[in-house]
């Protein structure tokens, strides 16, 4: 088993970084003081095939597979956490559904111009009162002749006041995850309401909204996938964020550590770099064994979806370690900066506000254990 990278992977990763260091990271403190990223960082990440990576160029896709995918998120997630989340969310969560479930005329309708960076898509799943228990939403869908008409609410949805184009799930019939179906739904439709969610401790820059659906009505062409079928597209989606996540979590860490080693070195105390302290010592080489750990669990993941064979548990697994790691690598990094690490001058304490979500969404820290001990066990906690 080779675990290096070969020669398509590792030039992704060079150009990944490169553009991340020039479009990104200069601008990241500011964005997040702003609360808000420059919206012209989607064509750009559209212009450089960011925003296509496993879609087929047919589609207006750049190709590549679920290692790519991973090797750029973890060059975004070293720069902002902000900017990884929209390509998270648009390219992986929306553009892959649409890829794996929707219609040709779907297809071609909406692919190219999310590839381009032309059209941003979000995935309203999460409900006010239904986030982990998401097979229990009471956003409704109700059959009008060759019309669906939703109404009901939804939070947390990341890309959600930018975005053109959303993967809405709505019950559809009686109660569970069979209830359930996809829709695609224009953010512009009559009685789509979008509110940005402001004051977050993390990813600050990021467009996160709340939506209140009035009587959207949407041509039964809009359906993603077959009726009843919507949980299930929503899991399918979510097991691949959460590679995804991991992916960007290694980025966090590894941010962490290279900042860590640049401080410690140039810092002195006691009339010598602090890096000659064991303890400090201590704290990086911490952050950097998470780093390599975390990095192969992604890595697992995208062997597996790449060579076709089941991956979520191990996706679980991966996303657990993962943020659970990015946490605990930010915490370690303010502690190498002091005094230093609180405030906004350097990045890590940034890196700790954005980390801490990662162990909530796509499935928080408590239920990937929960999948991983039914994975084992046999026996479901969802009684």
């Amino acid at each position: 088993m080779d675990l290096e990278l070969g020669d398509t992977h590792a030039a992704l990763r060079e150009v990944a970084r490169a553009w991340v260091d020039k479009e990104v990271v200069p601008h990241a403190a500011a964005w997040d003081r702003a609360e808000a990223v420059d919206t012209a960082i989607v064509r750009k990440l559209g212009e450089m095939g960011f925003l296509g990576i496993e879609i087929p160029e047919e589609y207006g896709g750049s190709g590549g597979d679920a290692l790519s995918y991973c090797v750029l998120l973890e060059e975004l997630g070293r720069g902002d956490s902000s900017v990884r989340g929209i390509v998270s969310v648009s390219l992986g969560l929306v553009a892959k559904s649409i890829k794996g479930y929707g219609s040709a005329e779907q297809k071609r309708q909406w692919l190219p111009r999310l590839c381009a960076g032309e059209a941003l898509g979000c995935f309203a799943l999460t409900e006010p009162e239904t986030g982990s228990d998401a097979a229990n939403l009471t956003t409704r869908a109700l059959r009008d002749g060759d019309d669906w008409v939703l109404s009901g609410t939804k939070i947390f949805i990341t890309n959600g006041t930018w975005a053109d184009i959303a993967v809405v799930f709505a019950r559809t019939g009686g109660p569970g995850p069979k209830g359930i179906t996809a829709f695609l739904v224009p953010t512009d439709a009559p009685g789509f309401g979008r509110t940005e969610i402001k004051g977050k401790l993390g990813l600050r820059g990021q467009a996160t909204a709340e939506f209140a659906l009035d009587g959207v009505r949407v041509p039964d062409a809009a359906r993603l996938g077959a009726e009843g079928t919507g949980f299930r597209i929503a899991m399918a989606a979510l097991d691949k964020g959460r590679m995804g996540v991991a992916a960007g979590c290694v980025g966090v860490a590894r941010g962490c550590l290279e900042a860590s080693v640049r401080y410690a070195q140039e810092r002195e105390q006691f009339g010598k770099p602090i890096a000659s302290y064991q303890l400090v010592q201590e704290l990086i080489a911490d952050i950097a064994v998470d780093v390599e750990a975390a990095r192969l669990l992604a890595w697992r993941v995208a062997d597996l979806v790449d060579r076709g064979k089941p991956f979520g548990t191990e996706a679980s697994v991966a996303k657990l370690f993962a943020s659970e790691a990015a946490v605990k690598a930010a915490n370690n990094a303010i502690q190498v900066f002091g005094g230093y690490g609180y405030v906004d001058e350097y990045p890590v304490e940034k890196y700790l506000r954005d980390a801490r979500v990662l162990t909530l969404y796509e499935g928080t820290s408590q239920i990937q254990k929960l999948l991983i001990g039914r994975a084992l066990t046999g026996v479901s906690a969802f009684v």
